[in-house]
């Protein structure tokens, strides 16, 4: 991940502070609020993460026909890595 899990918790806090600020959201609690944004935020931060370990995975697989051939492992990571961002609609 490119955060580390405190600087997403500070993001959590400062987004919903601003959000209750501007009158955007209310809340009785809080700190479930903020949970609830670190979680989203954490699970959408990782998913390039998973996306890098689904290609390891789906190269380990090939790797003996990418030797045969000469394929270059960085090019196919880079190749694997666009489609999976595409099959998930994720932008990275």
């Amino acid at each position: 991940m490119i955060f580390s899990r405190d600087y997403i918790g500070y993001l959590a806090r400062r987004t919903v502070k601003h959000l209750i600020d501007a009158k955007m959201i209310t809340s009785t609690n809080v700190k479930v609020v903020e949970a609830r944004v670190n979680g989203a935020l954490v699970e959408e931060l990782s998913l390039e993460d998973r996306i890098n370990e689904e290609v390891r995975v789906i190269l380990e697989a090939y790797s003996e026909e990418m030797r045969k051939s000469g394929a270059q492992y960085a090019e196919m990571f880079k190749k694997v890595k666009t489609e999976l961002a595409k099959k998930y609609k994720a932008v990275l």
